[in-house]
């Protein structure tokens, strides 16, 4: 008869991934009782038809697809309590797991997440957790122990997040969104915009997708004094203009839908969210749909932090380029994106706005995305270098503090990063 297990997830830098499991063991567990070789852990990953999901084989070896499952590798193990918090003995014992894009973790069997039809979708993971090797000796012993049966799973940055839709009649919007302690002052609201993969019907991939949910962390809130997160989700991609491509014509049918949904939000906590201090943000397709909320909308927002936005240069006009100069704006880009090319989009963009006066706008240009805070390495034990358009994780890590000329930005001559500066900006 199988025993109880508990996943662990961490949204990541690279995304929500299962790090850990929780095995419920049939008596308190000391750490000298433990070693590495004493599980294996199989999965196997199931859409909800309950079909096995085929997924690139890893990051790097992207055009071979395979069945997602195997052996994943336990990389540290000891007693825990049911959360997975260290401890020195226990009635539950914790088996830590390899993950991310590099080589020797595939992606195919780690990620508590898929694209399944142009969508991220979070996915039911299967796992068989065998004991190989005995635990203890003589009456204490235990043998033989198989753990298959799921209990629970514990995602605490998502759980931090409530989930509600718009009340648009015409075209209602799913968000989630965060809640900070209201004691004090009204608080800022801070808005996300997710990028092409996390939109669809599941709301829990738009803000946990990536790390969106730091936002959340306690570090951030602090910068902000508390800050409401509010992240809504789109049907498609927010660059659909109804046209059934979603090409580059600047336009999407979300518009109007969007800023209602906002409106909709602020009306649910009109009491305690600031006005005069809304930010809007978001990635690839987010930062588009930021461009277009603030050439459409400039007086509504504080302030805006577009990263590796997809408004190509060509669509915002002078009239555009005018009133969007009074609002501080700080872009975040990678020179190597090959998504979104920023010679096309945010480098023309930010040059006619410098051009044309603007005293708070900022660029943090980065020459390419290097992990600093996963410790994902390369064979050669080089830092991971993620795809150039991934300029979301430095961003949501509040690695932004230099200009464009490579200087740090400074307020009151102060050195600042983008969290700091943003917190700053009142409308």
């Amino acid at each position: 008869m199988g025993r109880l297990y508990y996943q662990v997830v961490r949204v990541t830098d690279f995304g929500p991934y299962i790090t850990k499991l929780v095995l419920a063991m049939p008596r308190d567990v000391k750490a000298a009782e433990l070693n590495k070789d004493q599980f294996s852990v199989y999965v196997t990953i199931r859409d909800k038809k309950g079909d096995v999901v085929e997924m690139p084989k890893s990051f790097i070896e992207r055009d071979e697809f395979v069945e997602s499952k195997g052996y994943r590798v336990v990389t540290d193990f000891y007693p825990c309590d049911l959360n997975g918090n260290k401890t020195e003995s226990g009635r539950y014992v914790a088996l830590e797991l390899a993950y991310g894009p590099t080589y020797k973790c595939t992606s195919a069997i780690a990620a508590d997440f898929r694209n399944i039809n142009g969508h991220e979708r979070y996915t039911f993971c299967d796992y068989e957790i065998t004991q190989l090797k005995p635990i203890g000796e003589g009456n204490e012993e235990l043998t033989g122990l198989v753990f298959d049966k799921l209990a629970g799973v514990h995602n605490p940055q998502r759980d931090r997040f409530l989930e509600d839709v718009s009340d648009d009649k015409e075209m209602p919007l799913r968000y989630g969104y965060f809640v900070p302690d209201l004691k004090g002052d009204k608080k800022p609201l801070i808005i996300f915009l997710h990028g092409a993969g996390e939109g669809g019907d599941e709301t829990a991939i738009a803000y946990s997708g990536n790390k969106v949910t730091e936002l959340t962390e306690k570090w951030v809130q602090e910068k902000f004094g508390g800050a409401f997160v509010f992240v809504p989700q789109c049907p498609t991609m927010w660059l659909d203009d109804g046209s059934g491509e979603y090409g580059d014509s600047g336009k999407s049918i979300y518009v109007e839908a969007l800023k209602s949904a906002i409106d909709c939000f602020i009306r649910k906590f009109e009491s305690a969210i600031d006005t005069d201090r809304i930010y809007v943000g978001g990635d690839s397709n987010g930062g588009f749909m930021t461009m277009r909320m603030i050439m459409d909308y400039p007086e509504f927002f504080a302030a805006a932090y577009p990263i590796c936005e997809a408004m190509l240069d060509a669509r915002i006009s002078d009239e555009h380029i005018a009133k969007m100069k009074e609002l501080p704006i700080w872009f975040t880009h990678a020179a190597n994106d090959p998504v979104v090319p920023p010679d096309k989009y945010v480098l023309p963009t930010y040059h006619r706005l410098m051009e044309a006066g603007a005293k708070n706008v900022h660029f943090t240009y980065w020459d390419k995305i290097v992990d600093v805070h996963e410790g994902f390495k390369t064979e050669n034990g080089e830092p991971f270098e993620y795809m150039g358009h991934f300029a979301w994780i430095p961003m949501l890590n509040d690695d932004c503090r230099v200009d464009f000329d490579k200087k740090p930005v400074l307020v009151n001559g102060k050195e600042v990063t983008l969290m700091d500066w943003l917190a700053l900006q009142k409308r």
